[in-house]
C-alpha cells in the first residue's frame, strides 16, 4: 500500500483528494463498459435421445441402489450436467425412434431457460415412439443432418443403447449419404453389458410383459433371401445370410438387449464422433465439456473489473487503517 501511495504522490494525486478523484474517475469509466476484442468458446449441444422400448430395460446400476432404466439414467445424468454447464452454453433437444431423428427444440441459452429445458427433458420418453423399429445407424445419420441444417450447426449428442432392431446385415448397411463429419459430436452409450429382457409397453407407457424370441426379427430381412415362384427354387441373392453377423448383432437373442458398445464405437469412428459410456453425471459433464464439442465465437473481454480494482485500491489507500501506515521516526533526545 505504501508503494501505491508513493506512485500517487509522483503522479500528483497524493493525499485523500487525489485518491478520491482517481476512484471517482475509475468508477465513472465503468459505466462506459470498456472492452477489447477477444474470442470465446461456447458449448452448443443438440441432445438426440433414443426413445425406443429397449431404453426401458432396467439394467443401469448406480452404487448399491436397485437398477434403473436406461432412459431414467440418461435423463438424470443429462439434467445434472445442465445444472453445471457454464452460462452461455446453448442446449437443444430431439428424439430418435424408428429410423429418424426429430428436432424438438433448437438450442437456446442454458441459464435463461434451465428450468424449462430440464422440464422438457423429463417429458421425452417412450410414449413419443410410434414404431417398434430401432435403426440406430439411420437415426444417427439423420441426427447429424438435422444438426448440420441448423444455423449454428450445434454438436450432436446422440444418446442410445445401440440396439439395432431389426439387425443390420453387413452387406446391406445403410448409406450415411454425407452425414459423416457433418458436425462434431458425441455418442453416449447407455445400458448394462449383460443381455436383459425388453419390456412390452402399452400406449400409456405401462409394461405388460416381455418381448419373446418369436416376436422380433432375429436377422435382417434381407438375410432371409427371396423366395422363388416355384417351390425349392433359389434366387441369385440368396445366401446373404451366410455372411458373418454385423458387429453388435446377436442372432437368436435379439429379443434380449444390452449396450452394444463395440457397434457404437464403430459408428462413432465412421462418422467422426467421440464415444462416451454413461457411468455418472460427473464423467458425462467432462465429456460434454470437451473442446472438440465447443465452437469459437467472436466476443469482447470486459475491462470493468480492472477499473473496479483500481477504484478499490485508491479508496483503500485513502481510508486505510492507521495501523497500516508507516510509523514516523522518533527523534532521539540527547543529554
Amino acid at each position: 500500500m505504501n508503494a501505491l501511495t508513493d506512485r500517487l504522490r509522483r503522479a500528483g494525486l497524493a493525499g485523500p483528494r487525489g485518491g478520491l478523484l482517481l476512484a471517482a474517475v475509475a468508477i465513472a469509466l465503468c459505466f462506459l463498459r470498456p472492452s477489447v476484442p477477444a474470442t470465446a468458446t461456447e458449448q452448443d449441444l443438440l441432445f438426440m435421445i433414443d426413445v425406443t422400448q429397449s431404453m426401458e430395460v432396467a439394467d443401469v446400476r448406480q452404487g448399491d441402489a436397485p437398477p434403473i432404466t436406461r432412459s431414467r439414467a440418461a435423463h438424470e445424468a443429462i439434467a445434472a450436467a445442465l445444472r453445471r454447464l457454464p452460462c452461455g452454453s446453448r442446449i437443444g433437444f430431439g428424439l430418435f425412434t424408428e429410423y429418424r431423428s426429430f428436432l424438438l427444440l433448437r438450442p437456446v441459452e442454458l441459464c435463461e431457460n434451465q428450468r424449462e429445458l430440464i422440464a422438457m427433458l423429463g417429458r421425452i420418453d417412450t410414449q413419443m415412439a410410434w414404431n417398434g423399429n430401432s435403426e440406430i445407424a439411420k437415426g444417427l445419420y439423420s441426427g447429424l443432418k438435422t444438426a448440420r441444417a441448423l444455423p449454428d450447426k450445434p454438436a450432436l449428442v446422440f444418446v442410445t443403447d445401440g440396439h439395432e432392431a431389426p439387425p443390420v446385415n453387413p452387406r446391406f448397411r445403410p448409406d450415411e449419404d454425407g452425414a459423416a463429419r457433418a458436425v462434431p459430436g458425441l455418442i453416449v452409450g447407455v445400458g448394462g453389458m449383460t443381455p436383459a429382457r425388453i419390456p412390452k409397453l402399452d400406449p400409456e407407457g405401462r409394461a405388460y410383459g416381455w418381448w419373446g424370441a418369436d416376436e422380433v426379427l432375429q436377422v435382417d430381412p434381407r438375410s432371409l433371401g427371396r423366395g422363388g415362384s416355384v417351390k425349392g427354387e433359389q434366387m441369385v441373392d440368396d445366401g446373404a445370410g451366410e455372411e458373418a453377423p454385423m458387429l453388435g448383432a446377436t442372432p437368436g437373442s435379439e429379443h434380449l438387449s444390452s449396450l452394444r458398445e463395440p457397434y457404437l464405437k464403430l459408428l462413432a469412428g465412421e462418422t467422426g464422433l467421440g464415444y462416451h459410456r454413461l457411468v455418472d453425471a460427473d464423467r458425462l459433464l467432462d465429456a460434454l465439456s470437451d473442446p472438440a464439442l465447443a465452437r469459437r465465437v467472436e466476443a469482447r473481454a470486459d475491462l470493468r473489473w480492472v477499473l473496479a480494482l483500481v477504484a478499490l485500491a485508491a479508496l483503500v489507500a485513502v481510508y486505510r487503517p492507521a495501523t497500516w501506515r508507516r510509523p514516523r521516526a522518533r527523534s532521539r533526545l540527547t543529554t
